[in-house]
């Protein structure tokens, strides 16, 4: 978002230290009453001087707690919604901000997922993205950056999904009943190549999506059928290699099971299925009207 819309000085001053690593940063857009629901925002940003005063709650913010930089959506007097880079030194407060609640997830337990709560607090006038042209345009930034977001999504998917269809293949050769492999056994066949099937084909529009958007293209539609196919895809591959491992598959000695935890976050972030479903409804109607 700050490479596409920020500012000169924006873009000189923050994304070097992000490219190297110096520091993380955090997208924070839902809240506890809105999600996919981006017109529900209630965090609320009003200007004093040339500062902005935060104060709202925000929900299923990642790396929220290591975060120096989190790109900030809130709602200014007039109604409209604008970007705010909010710095902060990593940790549990820094001035108004609180991170109020710790999320212990099903899966993806390697990054921290919090609540974080902005209390008067000031960020200067220079860390609306954009400048004063950003002011007002923080939906339309944030459903940009979803778009590549989805495409990110439909990626995860796809490795998680490798990952769990070359443990069944191992484990189908190596496991043996009635004297011989289960891969042996055509029930286990059918899943299998059913798995491979669908493991190339999200592959496959998830690479299609990722090309037009390197292209340049609006790629709203793509990336919503990408990241639907690839999350469903995905559980859908996860729970077949976890019942190919049997009672295996139940433990954590196979890692079918972090698998089986894991896909369920692609098909609710970056929107659920229902919204791609929505979002890819609404293009094809553009696309293809009726004269």
């Amino acid at each position: 978002m700050i490479g596409r819309f920020g500012t000169v000085e924006q873009k000189e001053r923050l994304l070097p230290r992000m490219v190297d690593g110096s520091f993380r940063a955090a997208f924070s857009l839902s809240e506890p009453d809105a999600g996919s629901d981006t017109g529900a925002l209630r965090c609320k940003a009003e200007r004093d001087g040339d500062e902005w005063v935060l104060n709202g709650t925000k929900m299923w913010v990642t790396n929220g707690v290591r975060a120096s930089l989190v790109m900030l959506m809130a709602r200014t007097p007039d109604g409209r919604i604008t970007c705010f880079l909010v710095e902060k030194e990593p940790g549990d407060s820094y001035g108004g901000i609180t991170v109020s609640k710790k999320l212990d997830k099903l899966g993806y337990r390697g990054l921290e997922t919090v609540e974080m709560s902005y209390v008067n607090h000031r960020v200067p006038h220079a860390n609306v993205l954009g400048g004063d042209d950003g002011i007002g345009h923080g939906q339309q930034y944030a459903l940009s950056a979803l778009e590549l977001g989805r495409i990110n999504i439909a990626s995860r998917a796809v490795g998680v999904a490798q990952a769990a269809f070359e443990a069944a293949m191992r484990y189908a050769q190596q496991r043996e009943t009635f004297g011989r492999p289960i891969y042996d056994h055509q029930a286990i066949q059918f899943k299998l190549a059913e798995m491979a099937t669908k493991l190339q084909a999200a592959r496959l529009m998830t690479y299609d999506a990722a090309k037009r958007a390197d292209a340049g293209e609006r790629v709203d539609m793509e990336a919503g059928m990408a990241k639907l196919f690839a999350s469903e895809a995905a559980f859908e591959i996860a729970t077949d290699a976890l019942r190919i491992h049997g009672g295996n598959g139940y433990t954590t000695e196979f890692p079918v099971e972090r698998y089986f935890r894991d896909t369920p976050l692609m098909i609710i972030g970056e929107g659920t299925s229902e919204i791609q479903k929505m979002v890819i409804a609404r293009k094809l109607r553009e696309r293809y009207p009726v004269d």
